[in-house]
């Protein structure tokens, strides 16, 4: 898989790709993230990349010219070269588009980009981007969160980050990815009421399926008078099974209510969560 970043300051990805998990992904040839510098693909001794926009208002906009002339440069071979937007083949290849106006990034979203061969994200700045480059070159435009940043170049990291971690052999274990927050439920119950899955190994075992991860706990078993549960103590399995499931429903509703209405509750988690004084809204 090769990411392509396109900004006006290629050096900020120095710090954030040399550690952890995406360095030894890009050293052992898993991803390849290449950094391209917009100022490369000017014409004038100023080498500008914005410009005021169109009818007044606040700010410089980022031009189409430099995004357009850096893509098309990528190469001559297919491994390459990004098609042109009205032949992409979009399960291979995306363009993509950061900005506060775009689609919320979730994990969804990373389980898709994780698929695909090569990923081109441009980095927004100033007041925003040239509505061209929406219009003839993104596949879509994404947005980490509701507020405003500086420009994308932080989350082109994050969205770097989020996606090659769930690229086969980059996680030292192939199942870390799926006991985590937001993690897919790739085992679905015969009967979605009954609490189990196919496989008859509750539910709390397998991928989180949309709601928060349960809590951790390590070595010492007391930290400063506070001990661990005792149930992660108990060696019960099928008790620490149970508890973690309740566990990641009472902090979902506790921080983010909002994952509940989506989430594939059994009919024994709205039983639990009704305990916590919580009520669908639909």
């Amino acid at each position: 898989m090769r990411f392509n970043i396109l900004t006006i300051f290629p050096d900020f990805f120095t710090g954030p790709f040399d550690h952890g998990v995406l360095s030894r992904a890009i050293t052992t040839g898993l991803v390849e993230v290449a950094t391209h510098d917009l100022r490369a693909f000017t014409h004038d001794r100023h080498r500008t990349v914005d410009d005021r926009p169109f009818g007044g208002g606040e700010g410089m906009v980022l031009k189409p010219q430099p995004i357009f002339e850096c893509i098309e440069a990528f190469g001559a071979d297919e491994t390459t070269t990004i098609a042109p937007k009205s032949t992409r083949d979009t399960t291979r290849q995306s363009v993509i588009l950061l900005s506060a106006q775009g689609r919320p990034f979730t994990q969804a979203t990373a389980h898709r980009l994780a698929k695909m061969e090569q990923v081109v994200l441009i980095c927004g700045r100033y007041e925003g981007v040239d509505e061209r480059v929406s219009d003839l070159l993104a596949d879509e435009e994404l947005s980490i969160g509701d507020y405003v940043l500086s420009g994308g170049e932080l989350a082109a990291a994050i969205i770097v980050d989020a996606t090659v971690r769930l690229i086969p052999g980059v996680l030292g274990h192939a199942d870390s990815n799926r006991y985590e927050s937001f993690g897919v439920a790739d085992h679905q119950p015969e009967d979605p009421d009954d609490g189990k899955t196919a496989d008859g190994v509750p539910r709390s075992t397998h991928g989180a399926g949309g709601i928060l991860d349960y809590p951790h706990y390590t070595r010492p078993a007391d930290f400063r008078g506070t001990p661990i549960p005792d149930v992660l103590a108990g060696g019960d399995h099928a008790a620490i099974r149970h508890w973690r499931r309740q566990m990641a429903l009472a902090k979902t509703l506790r921080n983010r209510p909002d994952l509940l209405a989506r989430a594939p509750l059994t009919r024994e988690d709205r039983a639990y969560l009704a305990t916590l004084g919580y009520r669908p809204t639909s």
